[in-house]
């Protein structure tokens, strides 16, 4: 299969990382994510990487329990960080050379975000893993994700989930739900799809940013969506004719 995208972002759910478990991170899983990542990265595709913590910890989810939502996402930046440096470990074990730059300062475990310091590691040919969010409270890591695409000016933002695209309700839920192949950001954001946060589907469409949603759990999947193939949602600038 051969890559039809130079430079992507991969946006990892931290729920992702769980397998079976029902709290924090599946050796098996995270294993098996950093040999889909490394496939992609040796056929000569540029590798971003944002990885959620709601594995661990969900701020907004605390914050409604009445936890002050500053400090719960505070706690949540910092399980994002716990799962990017367990992705590191993973790809370095596999023979990827791979960094983790923090919006939070935690100079001790990891980089600070600076952008020209991810672009020399991409030119390098490092896979950079953006965590710590956007290094400030109320805003999601799909927002971080987007916000370091746009940056970081990728081809494309690809959405790992559990399902295998955007539907117009939840087909997990929904044994009737409707699987759409294309979808504009305005029918997203519109419509109130539940594909990303808001935020940044808009963020999104305002650099042009192409997202891909599809499902993690195949093996190849990564492969599969990088060179075009699979089953999948691209959401982009273009009207849907149906």
């Amino acid at each position: 299969m051969k890559p039809v995208y130079k430079r992507i972002l991969l946006k990892l759910s931290g729920e992702g990382l769980m397998g079976n478990q029902a709290f924090g991170i599946s050796p098996e899983v995270i294993s098996a994510l950093a040999t889909q990542i490394k496939e992609v990265y040796e056929a000569g595709v540029e590798v971003c990487l944002v990885i959620g913590g709601g594995n661990i910890f969900r701020g907004a989810k605390e914050a409604a329990k009445g936890m002050n939502r500053t400090v719960a996402d505070q706690v949540g930046m910092l399980a994002t960080i716990m799962n990017a440096l367990s992705m590191q470990n993973a790809l370095e074990q596999q023979g990827v050379d791979a960094r983790v730059l923090s919006g939070l300062s935690v100079t001790e475990v990891c980089e600070p975000y600076m952008y020209r310091r991810a672009l020399r590691h991409l030119q390098k040919k490092r896979v950079v893993i953006f965590a710590g969010g956007t290094g400030n409270p109320y805003f999601t890591t799909d927002t971080g994700a987007a916000l370091r695409a746009a940056e970081m000016q990728c081809d494309v933002l690809l959405k790992a989930t559990q399902v295998d695209g955007v539907y117009d309700s939840d087909p997990r839920i929904n044994n009737k739900a409707v699987k759409y192949d294309h979808v504009s950001y305005d029918e997203v954001i519109n419509n109130h799809l539940n594909v990303m946060d808001m935020t940044a589907v808009a963020l999104a469409r305002e650099n042009n940013i192409p997202i891909v949603v599809f499902a993690q759990r195949d093996k190849d999947a990564l492969m599969q969506v990088v060179s075009g193939k699979g089953k999948y949602t691209i959401i982009n600038n273009e009207v849907n004719n149906g």
